[in-house]
Parts: structure tokens; sequence; C-alpha cells
């Protein structure tokens, strides 16, 4: 549930997450929580299995399911389905957003193809990548026991 804009800040702060959200688990709610600390409305864009597969592999759970599935976390206010792979300021400015939050995993090369423009705009935070949990682990779980 989204944190009504208090008298003095009537204007929401819009944070943005982009994720792939396949095989949703505890790390992708660390993180859209630590992202949703950065103000109280928060956006998470869903990237499409093409783009998820053009740098990984392809999702076991379909667009809508993924989206369906984010949706349902009590710290997500909206989702944008099939979502830039590149975020730029104008796409910030055209969903009225004021940050970008992503874990720090990613490296200098990976900010810079995502999320160059942002970067640059000072408008990108990065939060603690939550270690131990990640979807291609949970694949390799499954794998391991039907063995």
């Amino acid at each position: 549930m989204a944190a009504p804009a208090d008298a003095s800040n009537p204007t929401p702060t819009r944070v943005y997450v982009d994720m792939v959200g396949d095989l949703f688990h505890p790390g992708h709610v660390a993180l859209l929580k630590a992202a949703r600390a950065f103000g109280d409305h928060l956006v998470v864009g869903v990237l499409s299995d093409e783009v998820a597969s053009s740098y990984k592999r392809r999702p076991i759970m379909s667009l809508a399911e993924r989206v369906t599935v984010i949706e349902a976390c009590r710290y997500v206010d909206a989702v944008v389905p099939d979502a830039p792979f590149r975020v730029t300021t104008e796409f910030l400015d055209a969903h009225g957003i004021a940050v970008v939050v992503h874990g720090d995993d990613v490296s200098p090369d990976g900010i810079e193809a995502a999320f160059g423009p942002v970067a640059a705009a000072g408008r990108l935070r990065l939060v603690r990548y939550t270690a131990g949990v990640s979807t291609t682990d949970l694949i390799r779980r499954c794998r391991a026991r039907r063995e």
C-alpha cells in the first residue's frame, strides 16, 4: 500500500526499478523494499522475454506471469510491462520518476549500457545486492532435486 503524500510535499517521489523478475524470490523483494525507501511511489519496469534473453537466459515465467507476481508485491505501486533495457532521462521524465534504483552487483559497463544517461544525470542509486539467492540458484536447486 502506498504511503500518502504528506501535506508539506503533496507530490509523491516516484522511484523506478527495472527487472526480469523471473521466479520471484526474496532477493527481488529485498530490492523492491530497498528501492521503496527512496520515495513513496515505486514503479517497476518488467523486461520482456526478448530483452532478458539478449543478455541472460530466457525467463521461465512469461511476461504476463512476471507482471502479475510483481504487481502483487506490497512495495510496488505500478508496473510497466515490456520496459526498455536502456533507461533514459526522457523515460524517467515521461513517467514522472525522480530516481532509478538497482542492485550494486552491476558492473561499470552494465551501468553504462542500461543506465548511462540516468547515471550521468545523478539519478541512479545502487543498493546492496542480496547474496545467496538468485533465479539461477533456484533453477540449480530444482535440477539437483530432480536427479
